[in-house]
């Protein structure tokens, strides 16, 4: 993963995991051209009734790949808006991904759910369980995913996943202590949005204990633990967590870190090992800014300019 931290207004429909992007459907032109080399781009599968080109339904989307192109040679999928996503949750596309497994032996790096705000607010998408994509492709090395309504993962044990992301503005509890009790040796970037409990984000700082203590985690070198409404108390948590000597980048971005939190940092284990740390969308004073600054001369800080600091009204970046 670059330096660059996404966002869910990110598109993917240019490029995805180094490449470009193609769709996995015939758009209708004049002049068609012809189909890259499977292996060459990332393949967008997507369904809208509002675009002319795709699909209605993404099922359509998955038949045409499969009669067009060599899935033996596919690198990246990105699975964009299907039809009612609001309404209807993504099981079926993670059970067609499975049931072709054996079809796609190349494939290592899938963003499920790579849907704008202008096609569905992050908390109306529909997810479900993720378990049957790692079990299925054993050889994935990026798994990407947004939207936390209905999102479910058991706990696995995985070789070669290296980097986890969830993008939401409310993850459940119990993704939060399965990706804990996972075991992932290869993993190096792992990043949750937890947003907030009126969107289904019931996770705590205990439920964080698995991935802060890094005993199963043994290859992580950036955690972001981001978009929390409880963002003091998971700093002070980190302040003392096993993992952290050991990443070179560390994200508490995105959510409601005040003055207490980003003491609580500065008052544990030494973070000037760090190339980076994140703590834009923030509620700190200017002169706790200053001091973090101060004590981490080495280390990039990224500020942004504090939001309104009302200490009785704190928001995270992305809820609904």
């Amino acid at each position: 993963m670059s330096d660059h931290r996404p966002s869910h207004r990110d598109t993917y429909t240019e490029t995805y995991a180094g490449l470009p992007v193609a769709c996995a459907y015939e758009i209708e032109d004049d002049e068609p051209t012809p189909l890259p080399d499977p292996a060459s781009v990332a393949w967008r599968f997507e369904a809208s009734e509002w675009n002319d080109d795709a699909p209605e339904s993404i099922s359509e989307s998955f038949d045409w790949f499969f009669e067009n192109v060599d899935p033996a040679k596919v690198q990246a999928i990105v699975i964009g808006e299907w039809e009612e996503c609001y309404d209807t949750d993504s099981a079926p596309i993670i059970a067609r991904l499975a049931e072709n497994a054996g079809r796609l032996p190349a494939l290592r790096s899938l963003f499920l759910g790579a849907i704008t705000p202008e096609q569905a607010e992050i908390s109306w998408i529909q997810q479900s369980d993720i378990t049957p994509l790692l079990e299925a492709f054993p050889r994935l090395e990026r798994l990407e995913v947004r939207g936390g309504t209905g999102l479910r993962l058991a706990p696995v044990r995985h070789e070669s996943l290296r980097v986890l992301r969830f993008e939401t503005g409310g993850l459940p509890a119990g993704v939060v202590r399965a990706v804990g009790g996972s075991d992932l040796p290869a993993l190096e970037h792992l990043e949750l949005w937890f947003g907030v409990e009126e969107y289904g984000g019931d996770a705590t700082t205990a439920d964080c204990a698995a991935i802060l203590s890094g005993e199963r985690l043994p290859a992580l070198r950036h955690l972001g633990l981001q978009n929390s409404p409880f963002a003091d108390e998971l700093a002070a948590a980190v302040a003392g967590a096993p993992v952290v000597a050991r990443l070179e980048s560390l994200s508490l971005s995105m959510g409601s870190l005040g003055d207490e939190g980003a003491a609580a940092l500065l008052s544990g284990q030494p973070l000037t090992h760090l190339r980076w740390l994140d703590l834009d969308h923030h509620y700190l004073s200017t002169a706790m800014m200053e001091r973090l600054a101060g004590a981490l001369p080495g280390v990039e800080v990224r500020l942004s300019e504090p939001s309104d600091r009302d200490e009785d009204w704190r928001y995270v970046q992305v809820s609904e």
